[in-house]
């Protein structure tokens, strides 16, 4: 997805040792474009691990709407996630790769030195669009790794007492994924079944953040609905998640990322200069961010570059 918005202001209080991260609506490719909830970056929190970005959206009926189309854009220095609970989504990039992606599978993009993208609900879909789109950062060491891209069809699922846990990224309960990570982190799905209740063993050199992506569960004793992200902070070894009807949880966690990072539009960078160059990398048409080929549309102009340098940030504000 391609990012356009400055961070977003936050608003309620979760109970102690808990930040409720309240979202903000963006539309994505203009006032009239696809309408998603953004809760990292935040005002109080920029990232929970190396997971420094997330979009929730839908469900979206899409009976009278094209759905999801985000031409063509760059990105650099991360790897993009794709998470479905719902529908379809074409992903076309510059290497050549034209993938669809459909519930319970995972498209991971590492962009590294370069790689531009395209997103579109195809032609033909099912009447609902819901899902989550997340960054990572790529650490120092590797933020210049060549560019891939990773469709993972079958991901490890554990199931017991009510809950089916499906590992997205890194290790949780017992299982780990396929898909290749750069940092410690991991991201998983929780879907409880009605009257659940379960305790999630944590790493507590981990920080973690929960998602309620449908339903009303409550996790300790907060109730979570779809919108804001709860933070769960580092240093807890459980924390208890129940639901009286079927719900489903987005679970993030890494460790701290203590590199200081420039996001801005869809890049990570470590400088303002080099924020400039990727900009200009990408508006010149240089070999860089390559072509995607096959979508029906122009590709994304990058904004204008702020009137102030723009400064490496820490994961709190």
């Amino acid at each position: 997805m391609s990012s356009f918005e400055a961070d977003p202001e936050v608003g309620l209080s979760a109970p102690a040792a808990m930040e409720l991260l309240e979202g903000a609506p963006v539309a994505l490719g203009g006032p009239r474009g696809f309408a998603v909830t953004r809760t990292l970056p935040n005002r109080q929190r920029r990232m929970v691990g190396a997971w420094c970005f997330l979009d929730a959206y839908g469900p979206h009926d899409l009976a009278a709407s094209e759905g999801m189309r985000v031409g063509p854009h760059p990105h650099t220095g991360l790897q993009t996630v794709t998470w479905l609970l719902a529908g379809e989504v074409l992903h076309r990039d510059s290497l050549g790769s034209v993938q669809l992606i459909r519930p319970g599978q995972l498209n991971l993009m590492t962009a590294g030195r370069g790689i531009s993208h395209s997103e579109e609900t195809p032609v033909e879909h099912t009447p609902v669009l819901h899902g989550v789109q997340l960054w990572v950062a790529l650490p120092h060491a590797v933020r210049d790794v060549a560019p891939a891209f990773a469709h993972h069809a079958d991901l490890p699922v554990v199931t017991g007492a009510g809950l089916t846990t499906t590992v997205l990224m890194g290790a949780f309960a017992g299982a780990t994924s396929p898909a290749r990570c750069y940092t410690p982190l991991v991201g998983a799905e929780l879907a409880l079944g009605q009257g659940a209740a379960s305790t999630l063993t944590l790493r507590p050199d981990f920080e973690y953040a929960l998602l309620a992506l449908d339903g009303a569960p409550t996790v300790d004793d907060a109730t979570l609905k779809p919108g804001p992200l709860l933070y769960l902070g580092s240093g807890r070894e459980t924390v208890r998640v129940a639901t009286a009807s079927p719900s489903r949880l987005l679970l993030l966690g890494g460790e701290p990322f203590d590199e200081r990072i420039v996001m801005w539009w869809n890049f990570v960078g470590r400088d303002h200069d080099e924020i400039v160059q990727m900009r200009a990398d990408w508006s010149d048409h240089t070999p860089r961010f390559g072509e995607v080929h096959g979508y029906d549309g122009p590709p994304l102009l990058a904004p204008p570059m702020p009137i102030t340098r723009l400064v490496p940030r820490g994961r709190v504000r």
